[in-house]
């Protein structure tokens, strides 16, 4: 059987066991994704084996640094997966929610109800986590999935995926809803993104090169974000302390994943005493600065930012930074650089940071805290399937209620229409 094939039969048996999880009870698939955390928990040194494969083969590779931190899985990491499922089980299940109920003229009662979308095929990278990330919130917002995960991580995932089902298999729930797709043949990838009478969704999370080709390839509609390019304002009105704190967090505590900021604004009344302090924190912290003239001409060993700087996701230690004059000023710089991620300003005062949120086309606006809160755990939601910088039907950190639909029931005493 040739890759197309056998992924479409993959696909078929996925959503037939869809149907069946779409009437399971919130209690059943609650207790299934305890089930799936002890295991996790159990099988934690299997896992690290497994992992410690894909870390060697990376570094010998010589990926850079950011893709091998994302890869590597650590006590704490697993922990963190731990626990991201039992906070998934505690929350509420959105499926069978009445959005709206209203009655019509001639006595029909219409209500609006969220049902699963159905299957759900997720292509991601280097992130081992996001295998029961995504297995945990599929599965309590009744879908079955399909992960097709980077080869990077091959023995990761295969790793988490195989305690995973073995411990579905416990479960009154069909093992089917959960499917991986273990080649590493790119033709997987574009297998499954023709697999459009099955397959209902398709979320790519991982670098631009992969969204782009997934999205100018598949046949069944995408919910995607092409980069985080994510800046902090800091205004003349900012608490220089917290505006200290706010963008050494943004930059310096995970630069490798997407709600890092990119771009550092600062207001040029400010410039003066605050970017000498602030870069040389970050300088310190081994980070490559990249500055406008104003910026260099305040810093010395600031290398010159070039136009194509502005609108970079590094994922690594480089920041771009540009003196602005106005809070009109860098609300128009990201609207015209940024990614419609997550951007925040740092000020004190509450007119100004209004217009910013306003203002900003973005995902996530912030008023005096790091981007680095964009993030479904961070936001309570257990966890996120993925980040959408798209506007149609999710922005933002996507949860359980963004992997729902919804229909309407009509409930009728014999009306006919005249």
């Amino acid at each position: 059987m040739n890759t197309e094939k056998t992924i479409r039969a993959m696909a078929r048996k996925a959503k037939a066991a869809a149907r069946v999880l779409a009437l399971t009870t919130a209690a059943e698939k609650n207790k299934a994704l305890k089930s799936m955390a002890q295991a996790l928990l159990e099988n934690g040194a299997r896992i690290l084996s497994e992992n410690q494969k894909d870390v060697a083969a990376s570094q010998k590779a010589q990926h850079p640094q950011a893709l091998v931190d994302r890869l590597t899985l650590t006590d704490k990491r697993i922990r963190g997966m731990v626990d991201c499922l039992k906070e998934t089980a505690a929350l509420k299940d959105p499926v069978g929610d009445v959005i709206e109920t209203f009655t019509r003229p001639n006595g029909l009662k219409i209500e609006k109800v969220r049902v699963p979308l159905g299957l759900i095929g997720i292509i991601y990278e280097a992130r081992p986590n996001v295998t029961s990330d995504c297995v945990g919130l599929c599965l309590k917002s009744g879908n079955a999935v399909i992960l097709k995960g980077g080869k990077e991580a091959l023995f990761s995932n295969q790793a988490i995926f195989n305690v995973l089902k073995e411990a579905l298999r416990q479960t009154r729930i069909p093992v089917d809803v959960i499917q991986m797709i273990a080649s590493t043949d790119r033709q997987a990838v574009q297998a499954l993104l023709k697999c459009r009478d099955e397959v209902d969704l398709i979320i790519p999370r991982g670098g631009e090169g992969l969204i782009r080709f997934v999205s100018e390839h598949s046949l069944i509609p995408v919910i995607k974000h092409y980069k985080g390019v994510c800046h902090t304002y800091v205004s003349d009105r900012a608490d220089i302390h917290m505006a200290h704190q706010i963008c050494f967090n943004a930059k310096v505590q995970r630069p490798g994943v997407c709600n890092a900021m990119e771009t550092m604004l600062v207001h040029k009344d400010i410039a003066g005493r605050f970017l000498p302090v602030m870069l040389g924190a970050l300088m310190k912290a081994g980070v490559e600065i990249r500055g406008c003239p104003f910026t260099r001409r305040i810093v010395k060993g600031v290398k010159p930012a070039r136009e194509e700087d502005w609108g970079e996701e590094y994922l690594d230690l480089i920041l771009s930074v540009k003196v602005v004059s106005s809070v009109n000023e860098a609300i128009d710089h990201i609207n015209t650089y940024g990614s419609h991620h997550s951007d925040a300003i740092v000020t004190s005062d509450r007119n100004e940071a209004r217009q910013f949120l306003q203002g900003v086309d973005s995902a996530c606006v912030y008023s005096n805290a790091s981007t680095r809160f964009t993030d479904g755990y961070e936001f309570g939601f257990g966890a996120e399937i993925g980040i959408s910088t798209d506007k149609l039907h999710a922005r933002g950190p996507m949860a359980l209620q963004e992997l729902t639909t919804y229909k309407y029931i009509i409930l009728g005493k014999g009306q006919i229409r005249g």
